[in-house]
């Protein structure tokens, strides 16, 4: 499979089509409106050379037209100048000629339209004298002469050899596009340079996330521009959260190993007491699954997420307090639960079901009829409150510790808490113990933002 083009030389030849389509038409928009206005001025004076003529144009007694020797515009006089003119005398059939026709047949249009100006470019037959498909300007322009009391009407034509209009034409093009040309080479190369300058950042991210693959580093340092600066601080809080949960792992890996020798050396010493030994086992598989449970809660731990989606918590609670209901349905326990239906969190909902559902309960264990919960949103962190009605802990300041169960002779009481406790630890939370107004406990969890 091809490799895709990298994001420099997408931009470069992004930037290149770009210009080139630009300058293609800004090159030829102004070729255009440079031949129009030339054009423009070619016509003007070929007006300006019928006035001369209309100027100089006489009839005599008998309507015959009558014109002066020497004319004002001298190219008109030089034989093949360029500039050719014809006056037409439509009554008696007439046609007067510059001296520059001499030997030529100019094609001269005859205008059909009295007063008004006709403009346009023709060209020479393939046989005419004049050369082979040779293109002039052509100006005509019909009147009706007034003189010696009778109305003649005559036709002024002018034809200008085109060939000089396509030089300058031509000359003008070529100093054009070559400017535009060079000024689009120094916007490329001027493009380059800033895309360059511009992309050096991302270079620089991927020569620091190259050195935190070899090992050289363990997060991103480098002061990068505000529109990287989201992705590298999410990038760092990734790669912190991947090596809290690699150290969560590792914990729970040496505290699993750790806390299972216990149980095995006693029931490896209970083999020498045959009477003994089926309590024995009993008592220590529970103790060693109760160590599992809580091992496995610790290294399952998704920790603060900032890219999980925000996780809407009324639901959750909904569910594990009909759950819960049902599991102690004889003691009839009332639930009060407050939490609006619109308050989300970003969460793993794995690890929402496990911290809600070890509080509620271990309340409900402990709860003779009621159990109260109350979630908040408070300066951009999330508030948790569970209260019972219980008896309470004799002893909150024992829970912190690392391997203490609270109550030794409930089974599993400690084991619940104390995934809790590691989980408000890997979402950078805290977790507080005190009595409660109903007589029991009161736990609270406060949970910072990702």
């Amino acid at each position: 499979m091809k490799a895709p083009l990298s994001l420099r030389a997408r931009l470069v030849w992004g930037a290149f089509l770009v210009l080139l389509v630009f300058l293609a038409g800004a090159g030829w928009a102004v070729q255009q409106a440079y031949a129009d206005s030339l054009r423009a001025q070619r016509f003007a004076r070929l007006q300006t050379t019928i006035y001369l003529l209309m100027a100089g144009a006489e009839l005599n007694a008998t309507g015959s037209l009558q014109m002066p020797a020497a004319l004002a515009e001298p190219r008109l006089s030089l034989l093949s100048s360029g500039l050719y003119a014809n006056i037409a005398n439509l009554d008696k059939g007439e046609e007067w000629q510059s001296a520059s026709t001499l030997g030529l047949n100019p094609p001269f249009q005859r205008s059909q339209a009295t007063g008004q100006w006709q403009f346009d470019t023709v060209s020479a037959p393939a046989k005419n004298a004049v050369g082979s498909a040779q293109a002039f300007l052509a100006a005509t322009y019909a009147v009706k002469w007034s003189a010696n009391d009778r109305v003649t009407p005559l036709v002024f034509s002018v034809l200008e050899d085109k060939a000089e209009f396509d030089r300058e034409l031509r000359a003008f093009g070529r100093t054009l596009w070559r400017w535009l040309g060079a000024a689009g080479l120094l916007l490329l190369l001027t493009q380059t340079l800033l895309l360059r300058w511009g992309l050096r950042p991302l270079d620089q991210v991927a020569q620091e996330v190259k050195r935190m693959e070899s090992g050289q580093q363990t997060r991103l340092t480098g002061n990068y521009p505000i529109e990287l600066a989201g992705l590298t601080h999410n990038l760092n809080g990734l790669m912190e959260q991947e090596r809290a949960r690699q150290t969560r792992y590792k914990d729970a890996l040496d505290d699993l190993a750790h806390s299972l020798k216990t149980p095995l050396a006693a029931m490896r010493a209970s083999l020498n007491e045959p009477n003994g030994l089926p309590a024995m086992v009993a008592q220590q598989v529970s103790r060693m699954d109760d160590i599992v449970v809580h091992q496995l809660g610790r290294a399952g731990a998704s920790g603060a997420a900032r890219f999980a989606p925000h996780l809407a918590l009324a639901p959750i609670l909904t569910r594990i307090r009909d759950t819960l209901a049902k599991v102690y349905l004889e003691k009839d326990l009332t639930f009060a639960l407050d939490c609006p239906p619109e308050l989300t969190w970003r969460m793993d909902e794995g690890d929402a079901f496990e911290m809600l559902g070890n509080l509620l309960d271990n309340a409900a264990k402990w709860a003779k009829a009621k159990v109260t919960v109350r979630i908040w949103l408070e300066d951009r962190r999330l508030h948790l409150r569970i209260c019972d009605d219980g008896p309470g802990f004799a002893d909150p300041q024992t829970l912190p510790e690392r391997r203490v169960r609270l109550d030794e002779q409930v089974p599993g009481h400690g084991i619940g808490l104390a995934v809790v406790r590691d989980l408000i630890a890997s979402h950078g939370g805290e977790l507080t113990i005190s009595r409660a107004a109903l007589g029991g406990a009161q736990i609270d969890v406060v949970l910072q933002a990702a």
